[in-house]
């Protein structure tokens, strides 16, 4: 009898609940929170599913995440070989390999103007920089946070590894992402508060045709010039052309469908999960981490502002022929931004198409998002 009640208490000794804290709890509330965002509203689940099993797996068993040195048998977890291949860039290359491979640049080549709407869209980077400094992070954590305006999860995951903020990678790396699955809740209030009924009725005319060629050499003088000038943006600019130019050129279709489906996939199922999984209780739930997440959505907002405002001006020297609303595609949220323009435009007028006009400065955003990344890696780097 006593042996069977020291295997009992050894078994319960065993089980999660005899060592998850009341943090590890709250953590597992927040990952069903985004487990229901993810299946039943459908909030970019292909991005929001992977993160928040991963930071329920991390929180209920942490040992997944464990290092080497720190284990008993000096094997690491399972996840933590996955965040590996975070810290060293490959995925977050490789994810926008895959978003180049699926993506139209035609409308970006068709109407070059959109590399303004683009370029304002990144004020709010730079103003979260300013903010992260004021709230006491040093040059380099505040500006790996920064790039959270961008809501460019790859980006964000790039730079603080680039940068050696490993410690907030987990916090940036999450908030980043939150933001771009949350796209469709954020930016429309803000969209609509900026802008009159009148101006998001506005039609803008059908988009020139763009030829092979235009396409073709598009990628190539875009990496040339980009990283001639930021050559630390190579492995995310030269990562996005190659896989756009593997689109283009029509010369290579297994490539394009292996880098636009199951590699992208894979990548997403790897990095999904290890980011979810930086978010133990203990890393997670501190002042900094709040403050991350703070700084993060204001910057989301002021992107979005920024791009709408700039809209607004484009709106007025074209004589009305720009509708505002395609400003807010300038954050690198691809191609969920590009569909909230079109979901508030047409909500405005049914019969009206933003879509491809906001593509424009949707792949704009993504190009500028690399270059604040790139700029600060050669100031701080």
């Amino acid at each position: 009898m006593q042996n069977l009640l020291e295997t009992l208490g050894n078994f319960i000794g065993q089980t999660a609940f005899m060592n998850l804290t009341w943090g590890n709890f709250i953590m597992i509330g927040v990952a069903c929170f985004f487990l229901y965002l993810a299946i039943a509203k459908q909030y970019e689940p292909l991005l929001l599913l992977p993160i928040a099993f991963g930071m329920l797996l991390v929180n209920i068993f942490p040992n997944i995440m464990i290092e080497p040195d720190k284990a008993e048998n000096g094997i690491g977890g399972l996840l933590h070989y996955f965040f590996l291949l975070d810290e060293w860039s490959i995925l977050p290359s490789l994810i926008f390999m895959g978003v180049g491979a699926m993506t139209d640049f035609g409308p970006l080549i068709a109407n070059p103007k959109s590399f303004l709407l683009g370029a304002a869209a990144q004020f709010g980077i730079y103003s979260a920089y300013f903010f992260a400094i004021f709230l006491g992070f040093n040059d380099k954590a505040a500006a790996a946070i920064s790039i959270i305006g961008g809501a460019d999860g790859p980006t964000s995951i790039f730079l603080a590894s680039k940068l050696g903020q490993t410690s907030l990678l987990g916090p940036i790396a999450v908030a980043a992402y939150s933001y771009m699955a949350l796209v469709p809740i954020i930016q429309p209030p803000i969209m609509k508060l900026l802008t009159t009924e009148k101006e998001r009725k506005i039609k803008m005319e059908q988009l020139r045709p763009v030829s092979k060629r235009e396409r073709i050499l598009f990628p190539i003088i875009v990496t040339i010039i980009v990283c001639l000038i930021l050559p630390e943006t190579a492995p995310l600019v030269g990562m996005l052309m190659l896989g756009n130019l593997f689109r283009e050129s029509g010369v290579v279709k297994q490539l394009t469908e292996t880098a636009s489906n199951a590699l992208m996939y894979i990548v997403v199922i790897l990095l999904g999960t290890s980011v979810g999984a930086t978010t133990s209780a203990q890393a997670f739930l501190t002042w900094d981490t709040i403050k991350i997440v703070a700084l993060g959505l204001i910057a989301f907002a002021f992107g979005t502002a920024a791009g709408v405002l700039f809209g607004k001006i484009m709106c007025k020297v074209t004589g009305g022929k720009v509708n505002p609303l395609i400003g807010s595609a300038g954050v690198s949220a691809v191609p969920m931004a590009a569909r909230v323009s079109q979901k508030v435009g047409a909500e405005a007028d049914p019969t009206n198409f933003l879509l491809m006009h906001a593509m424009g400065p949707n792949v704009a955003g993504v190009i500028g998002t690399a270059v604040a990344a790139g700029t600060f890696m050669a100031i701080f780097g």
